[in-house]
């Protein structure tokens, strides 16, 4: 079996079908089928059941599978280890962040790092967590800002700073006559969320110490995937959210009104940048924590630990 076979092999395993997997690697459908035919006939396994709809892996074809995926890292190692051994950072590099950080950290950090690592290809893109952690397993991405820690055994977190939350809360909203938040003042009727998949959502059921879904109305469900949504819901209706550090440094004069921060210690999420154990590209993935960190608000990665509390995701 060739590097190239293995490389269309997961190309079928990762999109199910035959046309998009050719597409994306460049070649044409027969040619690609073609190869898969004689990977197949050589170990003398059918890898896929081409019978349905999408195209389904057969399980002795899931075990070559998983196989194959790590003949081709070590196969890429050489190129890795080549580029590692030159000066420069070099190299294309996918990032994937999770939706309730990437409008705020993106921009910090995205247009200094190409700027100063020209030979560096990012490609960034919003995944929940999950789906990062989906992808990070099977070489889809090479690392993600995520909030941690997380339970892989098989991931390296790497911290770059924690964020505190505070309260944004509705004109008149009771919680706007404290100077400062406490736990139990939060109102487990009134508060709106994000929707499942949100590692965000699970930390503020935590916090608020919610065990199933609440509203502010009988008659209307709402939960968002979007801050930016959850903040508007507040400012045009009544009820609070609980916004992270760095959405509420971008909020205007005005709506600052509408914030409240938590007594010591304040709950706080940790954001790190996570990869794989086994990882290659040491000299990007180095390059990119350091210009996150140097990019991010001071407030957020001076904190002492005594004046927070990470609160779980899980």
């Amino acid at each position: 079996m060739t590097i190239t076979q293995i490389e269309y092999i997961l190309a079928v395993e990762k999109y199910h079908h035959f046309g998009k997997a050719a597409k994306a690697c460049a070649v044409s459908q027969p040619t690609l089928s073609m190869q898969l035919q004689k990977a197949e006939e050589e170990i003398g396994l059918v890898l896929f059941d081409r019978s349905k709809n999408p195209i389904v892996t057969t399980d002795e074809g899931q075990r070559i599978i998983d196989q194959a995926r790590l003949v081709l890292r070590e196969y890429k190692k050489i190129f890795f280890i080549l580029d590692a051994s030159k000066d420069e950072v070099r190299g294309d590099f996918r990032l994937g962040v999770i939706p309730t950080l990437a409008p705020y950290v993106i921009p910090l950090f995205a247009g200094a790092f190409v700027k100063k690592f020209p030979k560096v290809n990012l490609t960034i893109e919003e995944f929940k967590t999950e789906e990062i952690i989906e992808l990070l397993s099977v070489d889809d991405l090479d690392a993600g800002i995520l909030v941690t820690p997380l339970l892989g055994e098989n991931l390296i977190e790497r911290v770059l700073f924690h964020e505190p939350f505070s309260v944004f809360a509705s004109k008149n909203h009771p919680l706007l006559r404290k100077s400062k938040i406490k736990d139990k003042d939060l109102d487990t009727t009134d508060v709106w969320l994000l929707n499942e998949g949100h590692c965000f959502r699970q930390q503020v059921l935590n916090l608020c110490k919610i065990s199933k879904n609440t509203g502010l109305h009988d008659n209307l469900k709402f939960e968002s995937g979007n801050l930016e949504t959850l903040k508007n819901m507040v400012l045009h209706s009544q009820g609070y959210t609980l916004l992270p550090e760095l959405a509420v440094l971008n909020l205007s004069s005005a709506e600052k009104l509408h914030v409240r921060s938590f007594q010591s210690p304040v709950p706080t999420r940790e954001v790190s940048l996570v990869h794989n154990r086994i990882f290659l590209k040491e000299k990007i993935i180095t390059a990119l924590e350091e210009s996150i960190i140097e990019n991010i608000p001071e407030s957020l990665t001076s904190l002492k630990k005594k004046n927070y509390e990470v609160i779980s995701i899980n």
